[in-house]
């Protein structure tokens, strides 16, 4: 079973505490990155669906045909190749995926971190692909489709809204993050025994699509954890520094008070103006 033969809504993801998210279908208003794409795609599928020697043009210099993405620098290819499409349901199962999951992810990380990371999973499934079958493991073909950044969208998604309901097949609800395992699993088994499957090619451009659409999230996750802890690491040392000034500002205060302004060292007295300047500071604003 690919891609296209699987059927998925999205629920209305608002759920607060531990309760589980309520399940209905709904059409969110389309973003921006994500209409232009279901344009661009629906338009070359058109163009190469009812001119058929168009379509060849466009699969014979725009796909990812291993032996020339992987001895060439053809490297525009991993790109384009995201964008051409064999069939109406192949077009039509990415496209419905990319208008429920691309909406959303868009409208969470605005529009141009949003297209950044789905042609950064597309590219990477385009690239999976042809080492594979260089090596020998998978038959050489056309790689087409955005199915590496499709996967890699459901990747996102599984990881940053884990118990959001999917439905396969229109019938079974599954929570993201099982329909996520589900998808890496076929996708392997589909690789590991490429003579049985039709579509080993495109489960390995499936498979790196969803790596690096887990990796980008993950990666994003871990570098704002970094920076909130590197800003609370400075807010604790300045926190620290503080208290040490004051106690040491209490401390001169003390000894004005017991023997008087000339007691102080030369060190004493620069340390308590700065205080006092400090302090007149911090009263102004």
């Amino acid at each position: 079973m690919g891609l296209y033969d699987r059927d998925y809504t999205q629920e209305d993801f608002h759920s607060s505490g531990h309760s589980a998210p309520h399940m209905r279908i709904q059409f969110p208003r389309i973003t921006p990155v994500v209409k232009w794409l279901l344009i661009i795609n629906i338009v070359v599928f058109l163009s190469g669906y009812l001119i058929p020697r168009f379509g060849v043009f466009l699969l014979d210099g725009f796909s990812v045909w291993p032996k020339t993405t992987g001895t060439t620098m053809q490297v525009w290819r991993y790109i384009t190749y995201q964008f051409l499409h064999g069939s109406p349901g192949h077009i039509f199962w990415n496209m419905f995926v990319l208008y429920f999951f691309g909406t959303m992810i868009e409208n969470l990380w605005g529009s141009r971190k949003f297209l950044t990371f789905y042609l950064i999973c597309g590219t990477t499934g385009g690239i999976f692909y042809p080492i594979l079958a260089l090596i020998g493991w998978l038959p050489i073909a056309h790689l087409i489709g955005a199915s590496g950044s499709i996967l890699g969208m459901l990747a996102a998604a599984a990881i940053l809204f884990p118990r959001m309901v999917v439905y396969l097949f229109g019938v079974f609800p599954l929570k993201m993050y099982v329909m996520a395992i589900i998808l890496v699993v076929m996708s392997l088994l589909s690789i590991l025994r490429p003579d049985v499957s039709p579509n080993a090619g495109g489960e390995a451009a499936h498979l790196g699509g969803m790596c690096a659409g887990a990796v980008y999230v993950l990666s994003e996750r871990w570098r704002q954890q970094l920076k909130m802890k590197v800003h609370k690491n400075i807010w604790q040392s300045k926190m620290t520094d503080h208290r040490i000034l004051q106690m040491e500002v209490d401390r001169i205060l003390k000894k004005v008070h017991d023997k008087g302004m000339h007691s102080l060292t030369y060190k004493e007295k620069k340390i308590l103006k700065q205080a006092t300047k400090t302090e007149q500071m911090r009263n102004k604003f």
